[in-house]
């Protein structure tokens, strides 16, 4: 599957239930093997079993993402919510993934929302990352456009 910025989420934009500015979103890495489902992979809960466990430089639960901007384009018509890079410094052993998910920390049901930490988009690695112990991962151009 390719990159994809869930339609729930747009929604979820739409009903005022993420503040894109304000809410705290992470990036989780996910292991050898996972197909992301655009259908079903809703929420943290229904990929965490997926994700890389804490090992090597990687925490399970992922990255917060800093740096959130806001940018219109009219030119092509869509409104791009970007981050900084992110990086996990591999020790001791290698970090290996295959996809990362970006969600939002912030949401959860008990406060009207769709979903409790809500997935944003799946980044689609085309293939198997890995770090070498004493060397970065780094998740660069981190953005979700909606058009």
């Amino acid at each position: 599957m390719s990159n994809a910025v869930l339609n729930t989420f747009k929604r979820m934009i739409l009903k005022g239930d993420v503040l894109a500015l304000s809410d705290t979103f992470k990036i989780a890495l996910m292991q050898i093997g996972f197909t992301f489902d655009m259908t079903t992979h809703l929420a943290y809960a229904n990929v965490s079993g997926s994700e890389l466990a804490t090992a090597y430089g990687y925490t399970a639960g992922g990255e917060t993402l800093a740096g959130v901007a806001l940018t219109v384009n009219n030119t092509s018509n869509l409104a791009k919510l970007s981050w900084s890079n992110v990086q996990w410094n591999a020790t001791g052993g290698s970090i290996v993934c295959a996809g990362a998910v970006i969600y939002d920390d912030t949401t959860s049901t008990g406060s009207g929302h769709d979903y409790t930490k809500a997935i944003v988009a799946y980044i689609d690695t085309r293939g198997t990352m890995i770090a070498s112990d004493g060397t970065p991962l780094i998740v660069q151009n981190l953005n979700v456009e909606i058009r």
